[in-house]
């Protein structure tokens, strides 16, 4: 039967995706079952999206109540859903105002759209993001990134876009100017590798921003909604975004995005003037609400915690294995073990271990599971990447 499906599929979709070779019948918590019965521990969490683990009863129940209500009516109308979610999001970032779209990408493209129209009103033109960066596939997304394999011959992209070395403070201060309308920032990197801004990096951004008057963008579509240990990954820092985009983690498995301003960019889009026909969809609205509901209720101090007991079990590993884990990364439950070797041959050991991780970066494995994971969970992956380390 798997055969026979995996056949399929080269037949009808698209050949974009490496896919792992399994065939999904369930998942439940932390845990991927195959039509074979087989159980695989999953540290990839439908790539940092399902915040509270597979089929969680919170999320169900919401989405459940939801579609008895109704499933979409457009946003020509008013729908509590929409604004009791945009008022949590306010309430955990001190925001003023939120949009909601479906994905992280189209996030991206309408934050574009914003900060391109305050910098008309401001005589800026250019926005400057940085290696490693990873923003969505649209257009204004890879006009970001730096890429090669998502950009190769499908030029030309958008014109006032610089792509500057990340954590470079001396490029930093070398680029910017009074045309600056933005700079694009993940706090910590996910497919660059699971790398962190520095503190001194993020205090020159900082000092600049006083000194041009740009705005500061926080791409959180990976590493928000909890998964550093705080509900955002700019808040381990002493700064302050003008602009939030985020995604993944906060639908809980449904799709659902948001862009979140200050009081300052509250007034800069007009009635009409962005919008879409999906986006703010209540029953992923409905799945939001429950994944900070349970946030609340301590799941996001054990992706802390939990977090904290993962990096320094790592850490141990890689005083055992010296000249194979160069280095741990990362904060909470978002790390990355930096190899001297191809990250995909440790995934496919892990993998034979029934350990479900990826590659990010060529040399980066990605561990970014659910935030309901425990001690248990944590020493079965140790034991994988032990075994598996060896072999390699």
């Amino acid at each position: 039967m798997e055969s026979n499906l995996i056949d399929r599929e080269h037949q009808s979709i698209y050949q974009t995706y490496k896919r792992l070779p399994i065939v999904i019948d369930r998942a439940e918590g932390a845990r991927i079952y195959d039509i074979d019965g087989n159980s695989y521990l999953d540290f990839l969490a439908g790539i940092a999206v399902n915040a509270l683990g597979h089929s969680h009863p919170s999320i169900i129940a919401a989405v459940e109540a939801q579609i008895k209500k109704y499933m979409h009516v457009s946003n020509y109308f008013y729908q509590e859903p929409q604004v009791r979610l945009a008022e949590k999001i306010k309430e955990k970032s001190g925001f003023s105002k939120v949009f909601f779209s479906n994905s992280g990408t189209e996030a991206m493209e309408g934050v574009i759209k914003l900060v391109r129209r305050w910098g008309f009103r401001h005589d800026k033109t250019d926005m400057i993001a940085f290696t490693g960066g990873f923003h969505g596939r649209t257009y204004g997304a890879l006009s970001l990134m730096d890429k090669p394999l998502y950009k190769s011959d499908m030029g030309p992209f958008l014109s006032g876009m610089k792509v500057i070395e990340y954590n470079n403070t001396e490029a930093l201060r070398a680029e910017v100017n009074r045309k600056t309308a933005a700079l694009v920032l993940e706090f910590v990197q996910g497919e660059g590798g699971v790398v962190s801004a520095d503190s001194q990096f993020v205090s020159a951004i900082k000092e600049l921003r006083d000194k041009y008057n740009f705005l500061l963008v926080a791409d959180e579509v990976q590493a928000g909604t909890g998964r550093t240990g705080k509900f955002f990954a700019f808040q381990h820092y002493d700064i302050k975004p003008d602009i939030i985009f985020m995604a993944k983690g906060i639908g809980g498995g449904l799709p659902l995005g948001a862009i979140v301003v200050s009081e300052e960019l509250s007034g800069v889009f007009e009635r009409g003037m962005h919008g879409t026909t999906y986006g703010g969809n209540p029953v992923a609205c409905a799945a939001g609400l429950a994944v900070i509901d349970e946030l609340d209720k301590g799941i996001m101090e054990n992706a802390g915690k939990i977090g904290e007991y993962l990096y320094w079990a790592l850490e141990d590993l890689r005083l055992k294995y010296p000249s194979k884990i160069l280095e741990v990364r990362g904060k909470g439950l978002m790390r990355g073990l930096h190899l001297s070797f191809d990250a995909a041959l440790l995934v496919d050991e892990l993998l034979k271990r029934r350990i479900i991780a990826n590659a990010a970066s060529g040399t980066t494995l990605r561990l970014v599971p659910p935030l309901i994971i425990g001690k248990q969970e944590v020493d079965e992956l140790l034991t994988a990447l032990s075994e598996s380390l060896k072999v390699i």
